[in-house]
């Protein structure tokens, strides 16, 4: 076989449509368009035009806010830890900090930092270093045995 014996497969490539090449060709006059007005012309894009009208998406009251300053955790379920020391991905012995849980696969990307959930069991004695804890993913790990340290915990105000 030589490079220029290569060709596509009988059937996988289409001939492009010439349009605008004279009424007799089925694709002349309008060339596929339509008829005239501004949707007819090249460049166009109308979307969410209503002719002058108020638009909906401005005739709907605006809601709610986004909290910039809002911190998103990276969630860790402890069944999904405890998957991952079965499987032998996960080092039960060592501390298991967020970068750990990246290179086991998982977690993909730390966002803020790592929360810890209590769905699931955890049978293993784990050392955990996360930015929050649930109450019950505390509980539970401590009663397998092992101890969750929370990274730069926020204070509580007592009144």
């Amino acid at each position: 076989m030589k490079l220029n014996d290569l060709r596509d497969n009988e059937g996988a490539t289409k001939a492009r449509m010439r349009v605008g090449r004279g009424i007799g060709s089925g694709k002349g006059k309008t060339g596929g368009r339509g008829v005239k007005g501004q949707k007819a012309r090249t460049g166009v894009a109308v979307k969410g035009f209503e002719g002058g009208q108020m638009p909906l998406h401005r005739r709907l009251p605006k809601r709610g806010f986004v909290n910039i300053f809002a911190t998103h955790y990276a969630e860790v379920n402890l069944g999904r830890v405890q998957t991952a020391i079965d499987a032998g991905k996960l080092d039960a012995q060592a501390v298991v900090t967020a970068e750990a849980l990246i290179a086991s696969g998982v977690l993909r990307r730390i966002k803020d930092g790592v929360k810890l959930l209590g769905s699931g069991e955890i049978t293993a004695k784990v050392t955990f270093e996360v930015a929050a804890a649930s109450a019950s993913a505390v509980a539970a790990v401590e009663k397998a045995g092992g101890s969750v340290k929370v990274l730069n915990a926020v204070a509580t105000a007592e009144a």
